[in-house]
């Protein structure tokens, strides 16, 4: 018997993924050629969030669980924009905690939630306050000024400055490249 969580998702249409789950979160949001777009514009973006980071078993691709994955995108937005005002960040932390205990002689971590929904969201939120304590100056918004996307910045020296260098890296490349054959043109 097959159930809707057997069957294979489609295929996610976000042009970056893959970053941790933080950034991956905000990145439901991106530039395409007919302009912002939303993953999370409905359920189905939302199954196809869930299954892309691997939570599709773990939580519901149901309106609760899309409303406080929403309103955690805009803590986190909010977060990096302005990591002085972190009240709406703490607000989605505040609405899980992590229970340490030791379960025959192995550490163990189980995560308690004051309700199932705010899952996929409050891992989101830990996950940015781990990627704080990693290099909070790594977590970086695309130089391409039309971009919306951010990524974690893994490159030795700190020095990455595109989401993809195959995407917005080859546009300045391209942009560079077109503006000084056009200047010796002229």
């Amino acid at each position: 018997m097959s159930t809707d969580r057997n069957r294979s998702a489609p295929a996610d249409p976000r042009p970056l993924t893959g970053e941790p789950p933080a950034l991956d979160l905000l990145n439901t949001r991106w530039r395409g050629a007919s302009g912002l777009e939303d993953l999370l514009s409905d359920l189905h973006g939302l199954a196809i969030w869930l299954s892309s980071a691997g939570l599709d078993s773990r939580a519901e691709a149901d309106q609760d669980t899309l409303d406080a994955l929403l309103r955690t995108r805009e803590a986190l937005t909010s977060a990096v924009t302005s990591p002085v005002d972190a009240t709406a960040l703490n607000d989605v932390l505040a609405k899980g905690r992590l229970r340490l205990s030791l379960v025959a002689g192995v550490p163990t971590e189980e995560i308690d939630l004051d309700d199932p929904a705010w899952l996929p969201g409050w891992l989101a939120a830990r996950d940015y306050l781990d990627l704080v304590t990693r290099g909070a100056d790594r977590i970086k918004p695309c130089a391409n000024t039309n971009c919306v996307l951010h990524f974690f910045d893994t490159s030795k020296n700190g020095s990455r400055r595109w989401c993809s260098m195959a995407g917005c890296g080859n546009r300045a490349k391209a942009g560079r490249h077109y503006a000084r054959t056009r200047t010796r043109a002229t």
